[in-house]
């Protein structure tokens, strides 16, 4: 996918400021995050939810991965092959293996299912609006166009900005949650 020089900048910039975050201070702020999503109502309530694995620097999402296993709901995780990105179900983290890009992914053997109540999207930098700066790929993009689902970018509070360049592929996210507020973007 195309990225402009503006959004490559911006995305070097962003992760710098990210990876400068001790793992602790991204444990205490991750744990936040956490309490913070559970408050809203549509994530509480799904049945099918579309995770992610962290990488670098990202919110840890592996405590919340385990809670919604846990309290039977159905958790997906991505995986990508070629060009496309699909959500496959997990019944925990042995079900994952290392993949594209040294993310891990569900097997491949794992049930595709790509009609999801939520999914929480991995995130480099997103503006209040929900313009949100991924690393590049479009992978998340593309996914988000052809199936309509309420979207959570979980982020540090550092990651949101005033503006990101938005290009005509760029899918607006529902909900921000940061360490410090719940963020219902304008549609």
């Amino acid at each position: 996918m195309e990225d402009n020089p503006e959004k490559k900048s911006l995305r070097n910039l962003l992760l710098e400021k990210r990876d400068r975050t001790s793992f602790d201070m991204m444990k205490i702020a991750s744990e936040k995050i956490s309490k913070k999503l559970k408050k809203i109502g549509l994530f509480k309530d799904a049945q099918k939810i579309g995770a992610y694995y962290p990488i670098g620097s990202e919110v840890l999402t592996q405590d919340i991965i385990q809670e919604l296993l846990s309290n039977g709901k159905q958790v997906f995780l991505p995986r990508v092959s070629g060009e496309q990105m699909d959500f496959k179900k997990i019944r925990d983290f042995s079900s994952l293996e290392n993949g594209s890009f040294d993310i891990m992914e569900p097997k491949i053997e794992c049930k595709t299912e790509n009609n999801l109540d939520v999914i929480l999207v991995p995130t480099v930098g997103i503006t209040p609006k929900g313009i949100r700066l991924g690393y590049g790929h479009g992978f998340y993009d593309k996914f988000l166009v052809n199936h309509k689902t309420i979207t959570i970018s979980l982020t540090l509070e550092k990651q949101v900005v005033k503006n990101i360049p938005k290009s005509d592929h760029d899918v607006l996210i529902d909900w921000i949650v940061t360490e410090d507020r719940i963020i219902e973007t304008q549609r």
